[in-house]
């Protein structure tokens, strides 16, 4: 990874006691003129600039992205 890294939001993994979710952007992600993207970061010890897993998230795939997690969110709500 190439791009500059600016984490916008860290928060506690739930059921973990140090685990962490970080929200970052990475601009050119795969080198130059690549398309910026949201990473997802999951660390089980809480350094969010080495994650254990990370997904990379196009920004022009965050819309359906975010309703998605609502809907998962709404299902689980139900139970």
């Amino acid at each position: 990874m190439s791009g500059k890294n600016v984490l916008l939001k860290s928060f506690k993994l739930a059921g973990t006691k140090d685990g962490t979710i970080s929200v970052s952007s990475i601009d050119e992600p795969y080198g130059k003129e690549s398309a910026a993207v949201v990473s997802i970061g999951i660390s089980l010890k809480g350094n969010d600039e080495e994650p254990d897993w990370k997904a990379h998230i196009p920004y022009e795939n965050l819309d359906d992205l975010i309703a998605s997690l609502i809907e998962a969110k709404e299902s689980v709500s139900k139970k």
